[in-house]
């Protein structure tokens, strides 16, 4: 044991980052506690670290004026992040009981447990940040399925888990955090050939020619460094992950954009995400690539 491992209760170890900027962006995490994370999954349990995809339900808001307005909106945000993990779970292909999923940054853990409550299966998350580690492994408890999901504190770019042991594999919103051509050779590794790898994030658009001021804006606010498409499919051919289906989803998350905008909950980036996702610099695309 080095001296940048942590000793905690209740486990032998966790090893410290193993960068300066790993150590800046557990930091980030292990202090986060903004109320657009927090209130929405209050909703029904399932707490995300990702926004939203589909149409606003403007029917469940009713009247802006009614007193009950606000609660609903922030279910519905909640709802529509939520949509977003069912779209991104559509694409993992078949998964059985008896199969392990990995979810590298799995934050808090709402995507691991849908995952679990749809397959049934194993999922092993891992993040940065204790706290979110502590957080969604007493929520898994909580639900009585902590024999089955599980959040480790790790680097996703050297994780814990055997060559070949996942059927499944995804980065939700996580992957701006690491080099790419790192991340997808461990997915590579850990995943079983004919394995599906999904991603989920917000790129920008190597057509508009440079990152755009909306995009810095973002990177300087998430302390994280945005990719280009083009990068994530190039570092994926590098890794023997091929990409089957690659679907533009900036249409589908500017109303959740637009409608956050609007709510109690907004914390000063809303607007870089909608200017850069109206002027074509930014994109949200879903990435579905199979190990071979």
């Amino acid at each position: 044991m080095t001296s940048t491992d942590i000793t905690t209760a209740g486990s032998l170890f966790i090893p410290g980052p193993a960068t300066p900027y790993q150590g800046d962006i557990a930091r980030y995490w292990n202090a986060e506690a903004r109320p657009v994370n927090l209130r929405l999954g209050d909703v029904d349990g399932l707490y995300h670290h990702h926004y939203g995809i589909g149409d606003v339900d403007h029917a469940a808001l009713g009247d802006p004026a009614d007193s009950e307005y606000e609660k609903k909106l922030i279910a519905e945000l909640h709802r529509l992040e939520s949509a977003q993990t069912d779209v991104l779970l559509d694409n993992l292909g078949a998964i059985g009981r008896e199969d392990t999923l990995v979810d590298a940054g799995c934050g808090r853990g709402g995507s691991m447990v849908m995952a679990h409550q749809r397959f049934g299966c194993k999922v092993e998350g891992v993040t940065l940040s204790s706290k979110q580690a502590d957080f969604a492994n007493n929520r898994a408890a909580e639900l009585g399925i902590a024999d089955h999901v599980r959040a480790r504190v790790c680097n996703m770019l050297s994780t814990p888990f055997e060559t070949g042991q996942a059927a499944a594999s995804w980065n939700n919103e996580s992957s701006m955090y690491v080099d790419l051509h790192d991340l997808f050779a461990e997915h590579s590794r850990v995943l079983a050939v004919g394995g599906r790898y999904v991603t989920i994030t917000g790129c920008w658009n190597p057509k508009y020619g440079q990152p755009s001021k909306w995009v810095s804006q973002i990177n300087a606010h998430f302390e994280c460094n945005i990719h280009s498409r083009r990068e994530y499919l190039r570092a994926m051919a590098d890794n023997r992950l091929v990409p089957q289906t690659v679907i533009d989803l900036t249409p589908d998350t500017l109303p959740y954009w637009k409608l956050r905008a609007t709510s109690s909950l907004v914390t000063g980036i809303e607007e870089a995400f909608i200017k850069s996702y109206e002027d074509g610099s930014f994109q949200y695309v879903l990435i579905a690539a199979d190990r071979v």
